[in-house]
């Protein structure tokens, strides 16, 4: 398994020309899932911390041309990552948005299930409940019928997600803006 360090993620970062403000987005979103995947491990869950945090870092790492484009940044994240040898850390960049399958809460999450729900808890740089960023998603991207009956289904999943991988913690989902330190 082919990883970025620390120092090889923020060269990426500079590289594709990804704006301050997502950046800082990505930094919040890398400390929310570090935090959930110590809490996972102490809890006896298997993850990688370091694919955690190269996914984290990186989930939206071609956000910002996405703007011009209308490509699905998450794909196309994906598949920069992947052609440059980061197949893992691609694989959960391209599901930081809607993850392949939402399983049962007996299922321990894994390292796609921490990335997409600790992306889903950071609005801006500011960590907030899973209601409140999907409230926001919900005003910026739901202009249709179709978008907001979707991004209705997304929540639901996320909850759930945000369920199942609590069930494996003693801490709350409202205990993680303190653990970063907000």
């Amino acid at each position: 398994m082919n990883i970025p360090d620390q120092a090889t993620c923020e060269k990426l970062i500079r590289e594709h020309d990804m704006p301050d403000h997502i950046q800082e987005h990505s930094r919040q979103v890398c400390r929310v899932a570090l935090i959930l995947a110590t809490e996972l491990k102490a809890a006896g869950v298997t993850l990688n911390k370091e694919l955690v945090r190269s996914a984290a870092l990186l989930h939206d790492i071609t956000k910002a041309r996405s703007f011009s484009t209308g490509e699905s940044h998450a794909e196309t994240g994906e598949e920069l990552l992947t052609s440059l040898g980061y197949a893992e850390v691609g694989y959960i960049v391209g599901r930081h948005v809607v993850l392949d399958g939402y399983p049962t809460a007996d299922i321990h999450p894994q390292e796609a299930d921490i990335v997409n729900y600790a992306d889903k808890r950071v609005l801006h740089d500011r960590i907030v409940t899973l209601s409140e960023r999907m409230a926001y998603i919900r005003e910026r991207y739901g202009d249709t019928r179709e978008k907001r009956e979707r991004l209705a289904l997304l929540q639901s999943l996320s909850e759930g997600l945000e369920e199942r991988i609590f069930a494996f913690l003693t801490i709350g989902p409202d205990d993680v803006a303190t653990m970063v330190g907000e």
